[in-house]
């Protein structure tokens, strides 16, 4: 292992990962400040990254053009996971609101989900938009568990799903409802598997600390057979995203780890806090930005991220 910080470098478990990383690159911390970062999201067309700072309510973003880092939004209602969407606007998590929630080019806020079956959500944690224009996200209960994140409220619904907004008639459905705490989510390349992490172990010593990986049916719009894709080793699988080749990239309690295709741990990043998300960024998609609990850090990869 080797890093220009204290605690990082890359750890290769497995020949194949020597492949992924690039001998001179070394992680780099970016900023920091933050009391617990999540949720980071690229825009291409500005050259930034959005991500959020859920205790101190506030979105951030840094600038690639200078390295500046900004308030993006606050107060912004304890969000949690973003993404962007095909015409380039962010989609939000929000646990305060419990809402999913879409900023419009003019700045404007369009709520998209808040509720299903007449109930409120419980607090949406993170979120993926598909080709077709559907909204995926996950909805534990960690926003309204304790008022560090959100505030502290009763669960409403009966349980912590997986949901998908349909994006002709904004219908809210539950497509997985099997989950303890359905976490980051990410879809294959091609769309016809949706990999969901479960990290009910936060709560429950016996509980689930794995990715699932859950097919999609050939509506496009349902889910079907479902099965352990990996079992974290160290803390618990949050956000996670895919590159090009099929590997996943996910934050871990000692930073990175990489999956292969066929969900064996081939390597790590050592990041020397807590990561809870992270992004693939940059003209090339081949810089991964990472949120550990107080910073903002990147490296840059011999991989690319999937579009």
């Amino acid at each position: 292992m080797y890093g220009e910080l204290d605690g990082t470098g890359f750890e290769a478990l497995d020949a194949s990962f020597n492949d992924c990383f690039i001998g001179h690159a070394r992680v780099e911390r970016l900023w920091t400040g933050a009391r617990w970062s999540e949720g980071t999201a690229w825009f291409p067309a500005g050259r930034y990254l959005v991500w959020s700072d859920i205790p101190n309510d506030r979105l951030m973003r840094w600038d690639e053009t200078d390295g500046s880092v900004s308030v993006f939004r606050a107060p912004s209602n304890n969000t949690n996971g973003n993404t962007v969407d095909a015409q380039g606007r962010l989609i939000s998590c929000e646990h305060l609101t419990r809402r999913v929630t879409r900023t419009e080019h003019d700045g404007r806020i369009t709520v998209l989900a808040d509720a299903h079956d007449g109930k409120r959500l419980n607090s949406p944690n993170d979120v993926i938009v598909k080709s077709d224009g559907s909204i995926w996200f996950t909805d534990p209960s960690y926003g309204i568990l304790m008022d560090y994140e959100g505030d502290r409220a009763d669960l409403e619904q009966d349980g912590c799903h997986v949901y998908r907004i349909d994006p002709s008639d904004g219908t809210v459905t539950a497509v997985a409802k099997d989950f303890v705490k359905p976490n980051g989510l990410a879809f294959s390349g091609d769309e016809t598997t949706l990999f969901v992490s479960d990290t009910g172990v936060t709560h429950d010593p016996d509980g689930p600390a794995h990715i699932r990986a859950l097919s999609v049916n050939n509506d496009g719009t349902s889910l079907g057979k479902s099965r352990v894709f990996a079992d974290c080793t160290e803390g618990v699988f949050d956000g996670f995203r895919l590159d090009r080749q099929g590997r996943i990239w996910s934050s871990a309690a000692d930073g990175i780890h990489c999956l292969s295709p066929q969900g064996q741990l081939i390597g790590k990043i050592h990041i020397p806090e807590m990561v809870g998300n992270l992004c693939f960024g940059g003209p090339k998609l081949n810089r991964l930005f990472i949120a550990g609990t107080s910073s903002l850090y990147s490296v840059f990869l011999n991989v690319n991220g999937a579009k």
